[in-house]
């Protein structure tokens, strides 16, 4: 049946014509985005207090239109799982960054020499919140040699989402701190899902990320670089040709075979030497890093031509990698340079941060696109239900493997049938929590949008 067919018998059934095409409208990049519909907004935890205060800003995408060629999202850069505190002195907050993305809905392989991923703004994921690259943009003593890796150096400044804010000043460091850009250099999942984690900030600052990766499954679609190709979680088909079982995608880069640092990833004497090894362990700094051809799943990019769920004719992706512990994994989201044809006006003008957050403009016509909402985006249909601890006593915790693309309610009951409290996943997180202080110890259900109950005790 050909498109002016089905837009007849939609129009028939009693669709409008802009329905019509709503029904049409497949390309992941225009449909996979967590839209904001029902006034959700950001929190963010301070240090020292546990219970996270509501901001004003509303979380996630606020509004996909798209040509025949582009996807233009509109997004805070606030994500609805709570942010903060960074335990590093950083003096910033998140802060409404009013993103226009513009994201090619053919994107195509760059020929010849590729474009390097640089400093800033790389890629967003799906609820609008930026990717960064691994660097942090220190060098060692400042002589642009030997790279820090952000996801080393800044640790104990990530919140428990392993996300924190650039702050955004006036005129240069020391003037007016006019905001804040939320961000993540990194798989965006909570710490202490890891076997081992790294940060025991969610401890006390409890919170969660956009998913929680799963070895059982084909990780979601958790964002687009700015060439247009998707960013995938830590998990991908083990033949990349056709749907086939599950596995960790592997990079191909991994820490070098050296006792010092004076010669470079290609062989050649550094112009100065970096800090011992002792002073900085191996795999804090870019250079400490090779590259070789097959040793992993994926190429110099950070990505692969293969099958997805969301993409069954086979594409490029990146993968967000992790290791065996699910702890983030270098190079972490792409390699140094891009795969594809990079679309630049999502890059700001540099050194004035009154400029807007990107350079995208629309310049000819564009449908806007409304989410279709349908019982496969609800959390529990496709979701492995968790919770902890079990037994409790003052606080439970839910957590989803996939973040909703719709609020979902989330419903404490008693043994009766009784509903005693209620709370909401919102689009774009995983996790929501109880406070059990008050109930009276003995057995308890959740239920997960009208999902089959889970038992747990309160002690």
């Amino acid at each position: 049946m050909n498109t002016f067919s089905k837009t007849m018998l939609a129009l028939l059934a009693g669709l409008s014509l802009a329905d019509a095409v709503q029904a049409q409208v497949t390309n992941p990049a225009i449909t996979k985005f967590l839209q904001n519909t029902t006034g959700v907004r950001g929190r963010h935890y301070v240090s020292g207090n546990p219970t996270p205060i509501q901001d004003t800003v509303h979380a996630n995408v606020q509004r996909v239109r798209y040509s025949a060629t582009d996807v233009y999202i509109n997004a805070t850069g606030i994500p609805a799982y709570v942010i903060g505190p960074y335990l590093d002195r950083n003096p910033a907050q998140g802060t409404n960054r009013a993103y226009l993305y513009k994201l090619p809905l053919n994107p195509q392989p760059k020929t010849g020499v590729k474009t390097a991923v640089g400093l800033g703004i790389t890629g967003t994921f799906i609820n609008g919140v930026p990717s960064y690259n691994y660097a942090d943009g220190m060098s060692y003593n400042n002589q642009n040699v030997w790279h820090q890796d952000a996801v080393v150096f800044e640790r104990a400044g990530f919140d428990c989402a392993k996300g924190h804010p650039g702050p955004v000043f006036s005129n240069g460091m020391g003037s007016t701190l006019l905001g804040g850009i939320y961000h993540h250099h990194q798989n965006p999942s909570a710490f202490n899902i890891a076997t081992v984690p790294l940060s025991t900030v969610c401890n006390i600052y409890l919170a969660d990320g956009l998913y929680v990766p799963d070895s059982t499954r084909h990780s979601p679609l958790i964002g687009f670089a700015f060439d247009g190709y998707p960013i995938y979680g830590g998990y991908g088909y083990a033949n990349a040709q056709t749907v086939s079982a599950i596995k960790r995608m592997v990079p191909s880069f991994r820490k070098r075979n050296i006792t010092d640092r004076t010669t470079l990833p290609n062989g050649t004497t550094a112009s100065s030497p970096g800090p011992t090894l002792a002073a900085q362990p191996l795999g804090s700094y870019y250079e400490d890093y090779e590259q070789v051809s097959g040793l992993g799943d994926l190429d110099e990019h950070n990505g692969r031509f293969c099958v997805t769920p969301e993409y069954p004719q086979g594409t490029y992706a990146y993968f967000a990698t992790i290791d065996r512990n699910e702890n983030s994994l270098f190079p972490y989201l792409m390699g140094p340079t891009y795969y594809g044809v990079v679309e630049t006006s999502n890059f700001p003008v540099r050194g004035n941060p009154t400029a807007a957050s990107t350079s995208v403009v629309i310049s000819g016509p564009v449908t806007t696109y409304t989410a279709v909402v349908t019982s496969s985006k609800t959390a529990s249909a496709n979701a492995t239900i968790t919770v902890y601890p079990n037994p409790t006593h003052d606080v439970l915790v839910v957590q989803t493997s996939l973040s909703a693309a719709v609020a979902q309610p989330v419903e404490l009951l008693d043994l009766t049938g009784r509903v005693v409290a209620r709370q909401t996943l919102h689009p774009g997180s995983t996790m929501c929590y109880f406070d059990t202080q008050a109930l009276h110890a003995g057995v308890y259900l959740v239920r997960v949008s009208g999902g089959s109950p889970v038992r747990v005790t309160v002690e």
